[in-house]
């Protein structure tokens, strides 16, 4: 099976880094807003301050450990240089990646990140089933191991796994939380990515329980660019994505231009809209 499928998985999960409620966003900044933030403008050490702050405010919410992790996810990303859209827009080039070597330590606090969001949903959905943010910390967890495990790892097929998973968590989610747009990333991703496989990998994917549609998974995509909360700008890359893919450079310009305004530390949104200016 091709690997192309995982690598916008980065997505369900990669950066799904993350979206409390709509409501959030009419309130006054958090410090997850803070993570979240300095995340996408590729510093590091203050997501990490800001997301543990978090955590010693809150022992109690996975959105602060899971958020941790996600940290640590895209730094590794940034120092491999993992995160480029032409990898993600070329298959020859992703098919052909070099294993990379990660830093153990990072991985170790990776680890230990999940672990505690892990212990603290589990303890939640222990007392509520339905309780949204253990739903969507759980979700965006597996989406972030199989982002690790395919672009850093490259066990693809583990990393459909995970994606699977990560996708029915949020699916369960938004049935009774449909406001949870930062949740629809899981899903548009795995329809998205699926979409593009040959018909008859697309007919074997949907036994196994994948969704491979093509439109759903653009609408998808397009609910959390439109109204998502932490996880918006990371899905109007992944439109920019789509729309090279399409033929459409001019729409992916538009993308990128505006996430390079809004992040303007983060050189990777600069060096991929300046690719799609010749």
């Amino acid at each position: 099976m091709s690997s192309r499928h995982v690598r916008i998985s980065i997505v369900a999960a990669m950066l799904l880094a993350w979206s409390g409620t709509a409501v959030a966003q009419a309130n006054a900044p958090t410090l997850l807003d803070d993570g979240y933030r300095a995340m996408y403008n590729l510093d590091f050490a203050r997501a990490h301050q800001a997301f543990q702050q978090w955590q010693r405010l809150h022992p109690e919410d996975p959105l602060g450990p899971v958020s941790d992790a996600a940290a640590y996810l895209f730094s590794e990303f940034d120092h491999l240089h993992i995160l480029e859209l032409e990898l993600f827009a070329d298959d020859t080039h992703f098919e052909n990646r070099a294993k990379v070597s990660a830093d153990p330590q990072a991985k170790q606090a990776f680890e230990a990140e999940l672990a505690k969001c892990k212990e603290i949903t589990e303890k939640l959905l222990a007392r509520d089933p339905g309780n949204a943010d253990a739903l969507f910390a759980s979700a965006l967890s597996q989406g972030l191991r199989g982002d690790y495990v395919a672009l850093i790892e490259k066990h693809d097929l583990t990393a459909l796994g995970y994606m699977k998973t990560g996708r029915a968590i949020a699916e369960k989610l938004l049935a009774t939380h449909p406001s949870y747009y930062d949740a629809y990333l899981a899903i548009g991703v795995e329809n998205y990515l699926l979409s593009l496989k040959p018909a008859p990998v697309r007919w074997l994917l949907r036994i196994t329980g994948a969704e491979t549609d093509h439109v759903a998974g653009i609408e998808k995509l397009r609910i959390t660019a439109e109204k998502g909360h932490y996880l918006l700008p990371y899905a109007r890359l992944l439109l920019a994505v789509a729309a090279v893919r399409d033929g459409n450079r001019a729409r992916g310009r538009e993308l990128l231009a505006g996430l390079a305004r809004e992040y303007p530390n983060n050189h990777l949104y600069a060096l991929e809209l300046a690719k799609l200016q010749h």
